[in-house]
This record gives structure tokens, C-alpha cells and sequence, in this order.
């Protein structure tokens, strides 16, 4: 009799408890899932988001942009300038019958630090530079800063007669030595348009005459805007911050005595190409050097006479990467 009323208590009491927690788990479940998303939404929050391509490449056109390549990545790079457009059909045809060229090597010591070398046909000249991307863009950082370092040395016979017109002598080859620095700092803004700013300075040991600084301070701009996932359109301007001899004083050099000053800033605008591994750039500039003292401190070329210089460079990427490699079998 007492088991008999036990079990009728009892039922009733564990049939109410089980219909409540049927009834308010789902209620709870809802609460805790959203209590558990705002915490992942918060915690994500705190997490760096990091922007990537900025740039299709290391390069935008004559100039380096903030990007640098993979760890155990290498870089093949293919340089390519015609000579002027205003150079003649009959004699030149169109610049067509002169190029000069750059063979270029990057290789990726980390994922932010590449070192880089090469050897430019104009002034027979090697050059030598590293790159560390110091910040990274993302919901933290506005901007990504890269800092450049680069060395080069002229290997031309001395007394050899340079673009400006001038005939340049050394005495050793300390004299033959130029250094340059940049800080690059650039926005990705959207998907398709990239700015980045260079502030730059170049010191070459020995200058062709006694009235131009051995040290040149320069401000380089530039951008690129995605016509497509392939096509790239990009610009890039540098402006010199030393008295430049204007177009139409340059007749008023003749005859003086004083050095005629020819160097021009460099206006360049580009096409970029993307095909898997490769990339291909066409390009219209008045800078026939490819490196950074020669396209900066010692561009003759003027737009304003036709000393338009159409070219293009083609990067290749290879991969030492094991791990990566055995990823993908």
C-alpha cells in the first residue's frame, strides 16, 4: 500500500518535470546560441583580419610596390624598354631597333622579407636589395608599410658618354657605387583600387658635375585599379625635390658655361596581365632606366617631346616550398 501510493506521487511529479524541460530547453538553447555567437563575434573582433594582394606584384612598373613573395618563393623577373616613339619610322622604326633590358632575381626569406638582385643593360649596371613589410593592413592597421634598401654599381668603361650627354670618369670603384632607400606605404581602399605612396633617397658617390648633389630626395606616387580577376590598370609618378631645368630653358644653357640640367620626373602608366604563375606588364614611360638612380635621379626622357618609351616586364614565380609542394600531391 505505501509502494502503491509512492509510485502514484511520484509519476505525476516526473511527468510535469519531464514537459518543462521539454517545453524550455529549446528556449534555452536559442539564448545560449546566440550568447555563444556574440562571444566568437567579439572574440573575432580582437583578431587581426589581414588585407592581402594589394598589388599583383613586387613591382607596379619601374618602381617596387609593398609586396613581397613567399618563404622559399623565387621571382624571375624580365625587363623590357624600347627606345623612343619619337625616334623615326625609317631610322628606328619607332624605337623597335634599340631596347634595353633587366634580368631580375627575388627569392623570399619569410613571408615579409625578400632579398632581390639584378643586371640592367643600360650602364652595365648590378644591382643588389631587400624589402621587410614592416606593417600589414588589416581591421587593426589602416595602411601596410614596407621598408627598401638597394646598392648598385656602374661597370662602364670610365670617360663612357652618359644619356644626359655628359661623359662620366672614375678614379676607382668607390666612385662607381650608388645607394637608395624607400618607405612604402600603400591602402588597399576596395577590391579594385590600390594606393601606395615612396618616399625615396638616392646618393650616388660620383655625379657628372660639381653643381648637381651627390644626394636626392624624391616623392613617388602611384596606383592600380582591377579592370578584371586578370587585367590591371596602374600608374606611378615620381617627383624629384630638386630644381629641375624646365623644357623651355634648355636652350638658354647653350653657350653659358653653366651644366645644363636634363633630368625629367618619371611619369609612367601601365597594363598588368595575370596568367597563372606569370605576370605581364605593358607599359608607357618617359624613364628608360630600371633601376630605382637611374629611373629617378638620371631620367632625360620628356612626354612633352615624344621621349615615350613602350615596354614590358614578365615575372615568374617558382616554388622551393616541400611543404607546400607535398600539399598539393
Amino acid at each position: 500500500m505505501i509502494r502503491t501510493l509512492y509510485i502514484k506521487h511520484w509519476l505525476p511529479a516526473s511527468i510535469l518535470f519531464t514537459l518543462l524541460f521539454l517545453g524550455i530547453s529549446p528556449w534555452m538553447g536559442v539564448a545560449a546560441q546566440d550568447d555563444l555567437l556574440s562571444m566568437l563575434d567579439e572574440e573575432q573582433s580582437k583578431e587581426p583580419t589581414y588585407t592581402i594582394a594589394t598589388f599583383k606584384a613586387s613591382r607596379l612598373i619601374n618602381g617596387q610596390t609593398i609586396e613581397t613573395i613567399s618563404k622559399n618563393h623565387l621571382n624571375f623577373w624580365i625587363s623590357h624598354r624600347f627606345g623612343a616613339v619619337n625616334s623615326g619610322f625609317i631610322a628606328n622604326f619607332f624605337g623597335l631597333d634599340e631596347a634595353k633590358i633587366r634580368l631580375g632575381l627575388e627569392y623570399g626569406l619569410t613571408d615579409r622579407w625578400l632579398v632581390g638582385a639584378g643586371r640592367s643593360s643600360l650602364e652595365k649596371t648590378y644591382d643588389l636589395y631587400t624589402k621587410y613589410k614592416l606593417l600589414r593592413q588589416s581591421n587593426k592597421m589602416p595602411v601596410t608599410v614596407t621598408a627598401m634598401a638597394g646598392w648598385g654599381i656602374n661597370t662602364m668603361p670610365t670617360g663612357y658618354v652618359m644619356e644626359s650627354g655628359s661623359s662620366m670618369k672614375f678614379n676607382n670603384n668607390i666612385e662607381r657605387y650608388s645607394y637608395w632607400s624607400q618607405v612604402l606605404v600603400a591602402r588597399k581602399f576596395t577590391e579594385k583600387l590600390s594606393l601606395q605612396v615612396m618616399p625615396t633617397l638616392i646618393h650616388v658617390n660620383k655625379v657628372e658635375d660639381p653643381s648637381i648633389p651627390n644626394q636626392l630626395f624624391a616623392l613617388g606616387a602611384g596606383g592600380r585599379y582591377k579592370l578584371s580577376q586578370r587585367v590591371t590598370l596602374s600608374a606611378e609618378y615620381y617627383y624629384s625635390l630638386r630644381e629641375l631645368a624646365d623644357e623651355e630653358d634648355d636652350d638658354d644653357y647653350e653657350g653659358s658655361g653653366a651644366f645644363p640640367y636634363p633630368y625629367r620626373n618619371a611619369l609612367s602608366f601601365g597594363v598588368d596581365i595575370e596568367t597563372g604563375g606569370h605576370v605581364f606588364q605593358f607599359h608607357l614611360t618617359n624613364a628608360r632606366g630600371m633601376v630605382e638612380k637611374q629611373f629617378i635621379g638620371q631620367n632625360v626622357g620628356s612626354w612633352g617631346k615624344g621621349d615615350i618609351f613602350y615596354g614590358f616586364n614578365i615575372a615568374r614565380t617558382f616554388s622551393f616550398d616541400k611543404a607546400a609542394r607535398n600539399t598539393h600531391k
